[in-house]
């Protein structure tokens, strides 16, 4: 570990001036008087533009009643959320803003607020490779509320979001990703088992939801050990049983449980796009991000739970 610096005080900064001539004390002085924060614009503006419009245009749908209403305000509530999220980070870096300019904010039906979500999906998706951090999970937040804001109704998307995982590109890793991937294996495997224990719990209408839940966290779980292989550590095993938060009981229980299952896996993918730069790596944490919001929409809105699409997955 390196020893830390010692700070320079302004007697021991003058001192040096006027030892190495002026020089050493005018450029200093001149860059601090620099602007202080990045020059180019923020690359999250344009998401934040767009999530207060299509905010805007589902409160206004909402307005005229009718059976939009109520999808139209869970609309309107989630992108709000989104946009104070984007606007906070926005505002920590104080850059200058972007050219961009939002749309007038109406919406003619569920349809038009279908197109926005889709843009604001493929709009904040796309940004996830580049961004520094912290700044990936915010996105890839937002990219998966979107999708779970479609998976409350055919009329909004429901069933389109893409989100199986690519086979992920073998190589070595940083280990806070090695760590990160590790939380999102346990995740994984806690997921797989959660489905296998609510089958006995719920009607056989919920077989075919119960088998792609499973088979989509085993892909992950899959895709995790692979990487995790690949990065020369050992892959955490699965726990022979989890301690459920609450008794599993009857169905709603079960429903609820398998909510809580996909909500722990968002948050360990959100924790993957916040530790590693790798680009493939952060693809596969986007797509499970996004499945685990849309799943986790479908069992919460079965059981009632309110609201059913949260804002920011993985949050």
């Amino acid at each position: 570990m390196r020893a830390r610096p010692t700070p320079l005080s302004r007697r021991r900064f003058l001192t040096a001036g006027a030892l190495l001539g002026t020089t050493a004390v005018v450029l200093p002085l001149a860059a601090a008087c620099g602007p202080g924060y990045e020059t180019a614009p923020d690359e999250l503006v344009p998401l934040l533009e767009q999530a207060r419009a299509d905010a805007s245009a589902a409160t206004t749908l909402a307005s005229g009643g009718g059976a939009a209403a109520e999808l139209a305000k869970q609309v309107a509530a989630a992108r709000t959320a989104q946009a104070d999220a984007l606007q906070s980070e926005v505002d920590r870096l104080n850059r200058p803003k972007s050219s961009v300019t939002a749309d007038s904010g109406k919406a003619a039906g569920l349809g038009d607020l279908k197109e926005r979500l889709e843009q604001a999906r493929k709009q904040a998706a796309d940004l996830v490779p580049s961004l520094p951090r912290h700044r990936a999970g915010l996105a890839g937040s937002v990219a998966a509320g979107c999708a779970a804001l479609q998976q409350l109704s055919p009329e909004l998307g429901a069933g389109q979001a893409d989100d199986d995982v690519p086979p992920p590109q073998a190589g070595p890793l940083p280990q806070e990703s090695v760590t990160a991937l590790q939380d999102a294996l346990s995740a994984e495997h806690a997921a797989v088992w959660v489905y296998g224990l609510v089958t006995a719990f719920l009607p056989g209408d919920f077989r075919s939801g119960t088998e792609n839940g499973a088979t989509a966290h085993r892909d992950r779980r899959d895709a995790c050990e692979r990487l995790l292989s690949a990065a020369g550590a050992t892959p955490v095993a699965t726990e022979p049983a989890y301690l459920p938060p609450k008794p599993v009981t009857d169905a709603k229980s079960a429903m609820v449980l398998v909510a809580t299952a996909e909500a722990d896996a968002a948050a360990a993918w959100r924790g993957v796009l916040e530790r590693t730069d790798d680009a493939a790596v952060r693809t596969v944490a986007l797509r499970a991000l996004v499945g685990s919001a849309t799943r986790g929409t479908s069992w919460r809105k079965e059981a009632g739970e309110q609201p059913a699409a949260v804002a920011l997955p993985g949050t």
